[in-house]
């Protein structure tokens, strides 16, 4: 397993932490029963089997 030689600094510690950012999820325009919806990849076969139905945005 790798081991730190040496100690690393609070302020590089951070600064290698604040680099790490969470993404926007890419919306997917989805056809179902004439209507077009707007979902995750990941949910795009659960909402063409009906198993997940998507809410409506106002």
């Amino acid at each position: 397993m790798a081991v730190p030689k040496r100690k690393l600094s609070r302020s590089n510690t951070r600064h290698r932490r604040s680099s790490w950012k969470a993404h926007p999820v890419q919306l997917v325009p989805v056809v179902v029963d004439g209507v077009e919806h707007r979902v995750p990849r990941r949910l795009v076969r659960a909402v063409q089997r009906g198993l997940y139905v998507p809410k409506e945005h106002a």
